[in-house]
């Protein structure tokens, strides 16, 4: 199937990223070391490529993040810059040698509805308590926003300058004592609720994480199910493959009524139209032939607007 083409309808609009490792390992196997790691690229990659990020979930085989971006553009900077480091730093942590991501990042838009961007900040907190591998949402050990949300505390970690470490290695020089750079990965407020008070917009996300672990705690009554626990997780080698994946197919967007999710197909729709017929034009050989604005053409740059 071919890939969707990457739309963002307008400035400040709330994307959903996710990105899923390789045959579904579990490469991001939360450790001190890789936290530290994974928040040290997120952070320096929001401040080389400025942009919001809302929320941000990190389990062993996959990642999710809430972004605000003006295009597409914005998140195929930050994602390209993000990723790429992160697949180096995976490997050399973990010793896997090849891909670390399964394909491109997956982008979808949430529409500006008040009950969808609340509902995806949701499903991004969930993780880790959803599945049943911890009890409660801090108790995951990898990275896991909800703590920072409800607190009003940046998360922080630190990068480490691969080039200069290269360059002294060469020249068989000592390490130097600042390769490692502190880099805070801020969080911004979803944008519906950009209006509201810190001090409230921190008593709604507390108010969504309580409601979780009551939903999870309820569903494991029910059915019996027990909590993996973070010392298990720790204990998992991050070269696992599990012998089966659970997927279902994305949606095209993210939406809470039917009158929005219509409204985004059409756009999207007439979008894709401008685009196959600017290709189609290309093809033939009409060099000037006109991408729509907020399209990235083949082989030539962003189109802006």
């Amino acid at each position: 199937m071919a890939r969707r083409l990457r739309h963002v309808p307008g400035k400040q609009t709330l994307v959903a990223i996710t990105c899923r490792t390789v045959q579904g390992r579990y490469l991001f196997r939360p450790s001190g070391e890789l936290n530290d790691m994974v928040l040290g690229v997120l952070g320096r990659a929001q401040r080389l490529f400025p942009l919001g990020v809302c929320a941000v979930s990190v389990l062993s085989d996959h990642l999710h993040m809430l972004l605000v971006a003006d295009d597409a553009e914005e998140v195929a900077d930050f994602m390209e810059y993000a990723a790429s480091n992160l697949a180096r730093e995976v490997n050399r942590l973990t010793g896997w040698s090849g891909p670390v991501f399964q394909s491109r990042y997956s982008m979808i838009v949430v529409t500006e509805e008040e009950a969808a961007q609340v509902e995806r900040l949701r499903y991004v907190l969930a993780q880790g308590c959803k599945e049943n591998l911890v009890e409660r949402v801090r108790d995951w050990p990898g990275i896991q926003s909800a703590g920072a949300l409800v607190d009003g505390r940046p998360l922080v970690g630190h990068w480490r300058d691969r080039t200069r470490e290269r360059a002294l290695q060469r020249r068989k020089e000592a390490p130097a004592a600042d390769l490692l750079t502190e880099e805070t990965l801020e969080l911004a407020p979803i944008p519906c609720w950009r209006h509201v008070p810190a001090e409230e917009y921190r008593e709604r996300v507390s108010t969504l994480v309580d409601g979780i672990e009551r939903e999870a705690a309820a569903e494991r009554a029910r059915s019996g199910a027990r909590v993996l626990g973070a010392r298990a997780i720790r204990a998992q080698h991050p070269h696992y493959r599990p012998p089966t994946l659970a997927r279902s197919p994305a949606p095209l967007v993210h939406a809470a009524s039917r009158a929005a999710r219509l409204a985004f197909r059409a756009a999207y729709a007439r979008f894709v139209d401008a685009f196959r017929a600017a290709a189609d034009r290309l093809r033939r050989g009409e060099l000037a032939a006109c991408f729509p604005a907020g399209s990235f053409p083949p082989a030539a740059p962003f189109v802006p607007g």
